[in-house]
């Protein structure tokens, strides 16, 4: 069992940043691959970033509409996963989510029914 709590959210003007950080309980965490997805009103929940783990250390993805200007991190030390938000846009508004799975692969990453756990949610709101 992996309990998630994300925090970090806010209210920031267009242009600015934030950065969400999501804790994770258990003694496992580094063997979890990590996700982050949104949910505006009225829209689907929709992929941002994950994070998954391999050799190397991690591989990251991003959606078209996060590359460039979010950034995906994890702390395997302190059991926390990290959302770097850069250049923020008023369409980046919306609950984050951050979800957990064992074994998650890039191939199956940007589908959110593949994570067995989630966070409760932080607010993110961009102003223009």
């Amino acid at each position: 069992q992996v309990q998630l709590v994300e925090s970090g959210g806010g209210l920031v003007q267009a242009g600015g940043s934030l950065r969400l950080s999501c804790a994770a309980s258990g003694r496992t965490f580094s063997s979890y691959g990590m996700g982050w997805f949104r949910q505006a009103p009225g829209k689907e929940r929709e992929f941002v970033a994950t994070i998954v783990v391999s050799w190397s250390g991690g591989n990251t993805v991003y959606a078209d509409s996060v590359k460039g200007r979010f950034t995906v991190s994890r702390d395997n030390a302190r059991n926390t996963v990290y959302l770097q938000m850069n250049s923020l846009r008023p369409e980046d508004t919306a609950v984050y989510y951050c979800a957990a799975k064992l074994g998650l692969t890039l191939a199956t990453s940007q589908d959110s029914h593949r994570y067995a756990y989630w966070g409760q949610g932080t607010q993110v709101t961009v102003s223009s």
